[in-house]
């Protein structure tokens, strides 16, 4: 007897299959449903692929075999699958010898990669959540590798042994191919996913990815795809040009000739600074473009391409186009027109900037106030805002350092917002904090006069906000909520304050606790990443959590770092609990690729 013929199971005789129809046998690891349909034997997996339920419950007719639970068909010979929700149930080979039948438990291997890299393809097609997340999680468990643009293999990054840029690269190609509008949320979602999954704990990480790619999928669900434009034949090949080219282009609206030329520098090798300084340059060349989101996308799509690489940056970037040529220009809102001029007086201050410039680069270094910059953005007086920030440059204040007092002051802005407010006023104050983050994380990675125009856009926008703070909320004391326990028992208490609605106050007094006590920071950043996770979350809480984790951790022990971790913590609890549905589907595909049983 061959070493194969030694680990077939014997189900037993064809007359017992015949009357019952249906026999399960187990061996190997597997529990196996024997099938007899029309003369013939056929054996799959028992457990649906679908949610685990037994097959052996379900019913054979014109060889379709049907799950009870979910009504998943299946071809009974292959165990290929007709609902694409369902995925394909193993089939293994059977055999008749004088009259009893035996069934192999090992069935050959599958590329389980592979396969589970088609598998979160079919999730974001056909905007399937269960399958979404037993494809993160399969992947993972594979230890899937990073497929780069260039076919090359990267080694897997994560603890587990699975690259998290695989699933990552694979939502990113589906958002910029099948959604017409180009970048959206979904894309910043997912890019702010990958950018917090460091300071979350290894649990949460798939459980992260597949929140990013769920908005992914329903962002694109019954879209058109985006066709994209070729590049140029050749001719001009001076950055210099492209970039006067692609901003008149996003000037007068043309969409499709600022994604061409985009394209078209991208393939040509402009170096990746010349490529942001196009972008970003594009981005700021009108005030506050569609309240601050032009410059976030654009920051996000650069953050995505620092995870997948920059050969990626001519199926990512070329997105960006449309939507930056479309945007709403804020210097056209009332807002900013009446009853003070606010665009008339950012437009003089961006005049005046390249004088300042100068006037700063003839001082001697050291300017080191933008905890006291970011306290002059909260006042009542737009001239006295753009003076101080006028002052700052003139005084020698690096780039990176107004877009850090922009960022400081907006979190503050959220700190002190007043239960008073409407709840969508959260939006507003929200939407001014993450512009001011991307401000502060372009100019870091791409510094320029151009993009440095935006900091006064920010200012002022910060200074609309200002009603939102009227009265402004007192922010909790450095020590409360210190006594209420150890910095594990704050965090604790912190995640069941979060199981009620509205406990504004008492988390940000838990956060504040914890901080003042000393506790350590990598604790508090990933409990702040499960109170997101576990909830059913949208943009913008991923949004202030990315902008949060990266502002808290450039303060990191300064009293402007307890500041943001308040306004975050003020944020994600008064948008909590939901009904946590997404949350739900995850557990499930948990459960089930651990084995458990999910029905009763």
């Amino acid at each position: 007897m061959t070493a194969r013929e030694k680990r077939w199971i014997r189900a037993g005789t064809v007359g017992e299959l015949e009357g019952r129809g249906c026999l399960v046998v187990t061996g190997a690891g597997q529990v196996i449903a024997v099938f007899w349909h029309e003369g013939g034997v056929y054996a799959v997996d028992n457990r649906c692929p679908h949610m685990g339920f037994p097959l052996e419950r379900g019913s054979v007719k014109d060889g379709i075999l049907t799950c009870h639970w979910h009504n998943a068909r299946f071809d009974l010979s292959s165990g290929g699958t007709f609902n694409p929700f369902a995925d394909d149930v193993r089939s293994f080979p059977v055999s008749v010898v004088g009259g009893e039948v035996w069934v192999d438990p090992e069935p050959p291997r599958r590329d389980e990669g592979q396969h589970w890299r088609r598998r979160l393809e079919d999730g974001l097609e056909h905007n399937l959540r269960l399958v979404i997340a037993k494809s993160v999680l399969g992947l993972q468990a594979a230890g899937a590798s990073y497929q780069g643009a260039d076919g090359a293999m990267a080694p897997g990054l994560q603890a587990a042994g699975a690259d998290y840029r695989e699933p990552l690269r694979i939502g990113a190609l589906f958002g910029c191919a099948y959604s017409a509008n180009g970048w959206g949320p979904a894309m910043s979602i997912l890019t702010c996913a990958a950018n917090i999954l460091p300071q979350l704990n290894e649990a949460d990480r798939p459980l992260a990815l597949y929140h990013g790619l769920l908005h992914v999928a329903r962002e694109c669900d019954g879209k058109a795809p985006r066709f994209a434009a070729a590049p140029l034949p050749g001719g001009e090949t001076r950055p210099e040009v492209f970039a006067g080219w692609f901003r008149n282009f996003v000037e007068v609206r043309d969409g499709e000739g600022a994604e061409r030329c985009l394209i078209t520098a991208i393939e040509l090798g402009f170096s990746q600074r010349d490529i942001a300084d196009m972008v970003f340059a594009a981005a700021t060349d009108h005030i506050y473009l569609d309240a601050g989101h032009t410059l976030d996308f654009a920051n996000k799509a650069f953050e995505l391409l620092e995870h997948l690489g920059w050969e990626m940056a001519g199926r990512v970037l070329p997105s960006l186009a449309h939507g930056m040529a479309r945007a709403r220009r804020s210097q056209e809102l009332g807002e900013w027109r009446h009853p003070i001029d606010i665009a008339s007086l950012v437009w003089q201050a961006r005049a005046e900037l390249p004088a300042l410039l100068e006037q700063g680069r003839n001082r001697a270094s050291g300017w080191d106030d933008a905890d006291g910059l970011a306290g002059r953005m909260l006042g009542d007086s737009p001239l006295e805002i753009i003076g101080a920030v006028k002052e700052a440059v003139a005084n020698g204040a690096a780039p990176e350092q107004l877009g850090a007092a922009a960022a400081h002051a907006a979190f503050l802005r959220m700190a002190h917002f007043h239960l008073s407010n409407e709840f969508r006023d959260w939006d507003t104050v929200h939407n001014t904090l993450t512009a001011a983050n991307a401000l502060h994380q372009s100019l870091l990675r791409a510094p320029s006069p151009e993009l440095l125009r935006g900091v006064f856009d920010v200012a002022m926008s910060i200074y609309l906000d200002r009603f939102l703070n009227m009265p402004p909320q007192r922010l909790p004391d450095g020590a409360a909520g210190v006594g209420d326990g150890d910095g594990a028992g704050l965090l604790a208490r912190l995640l069941e304050l979060v199981n009620a609605r509205q406990q504004v106050e008492e988390s940000a007094q838990a956060v504040s606790g914890y901080l003042a006590g000393g506790g350590a920071a990598e604790d508090l950043l990933a409990v702040m990443g499960r109170m997101m996770l576990r909830e059913d979350t949208g943009f913008h809480s991923f949004q202030i959590v990315d902008a949060a984790f990266r502002q808290f951790r450039a303060r990191q022990g300064a009293e402007s770092g307890r500041h943001v971790m308040i306004g975050l913590a003020r944020f994600l609890a008064a948008h909590s609990p939901t009904p946590r549905a997404e949350g739900q589907t995850y557990q499930i595909a948990l459960r089930l690729q651990r084995g458990e049983e999910v029905y009763q």
